[in-house]
């Protein structure tokens, strides 16, 4: 998983088949699902997977709604094509179906 160092490379990664992970250190939740995401990173080879620390890149966040962690955005081309934000906790399955749809 890349992890973000600049909007700049946001702005550059979008124009791929990107999955954005918003998520914090803090985030207990995120870390339920941190040990199982190098298996959707294995079956999406399609997708470039992105690490984006939430409190680092606040404005990020709020620009694109992001007000749970983690939440997830995909982008193809510079679109975004799906979002799946909450402040639920999310099992890997239930995020493996999400990214199914954009595959």
């Amino acid at each position: 998983m890349i992890k973000l160092e600049s909007e700049q490379q946001f702005e550059e990664l979008k124009q791929d088949h990107t999955v954005f992970e918003f998520t914090a250190g803090w985030c207990p939740d995120c870390r339920v699902i941190e040990t199982d995401l190098p298996k959707l990173e294995e079956k999406y080879t399609d997708f470039k997977f992105v690490s984006v620390d939430r409190d680092e890149f606040i404005d990020l966040a709020i620009e694109n709604d992001i007000m749970g962690i983690p939440s997830f955005l995909v982008y193809k081309q510079g679109e975004l094509v799906g979002s799946y934000i909450g402040k639920e906790r999310k099992s890997i399955e239930q995020i493996d179906e999400f990214l199914n749809q954009y595959s």
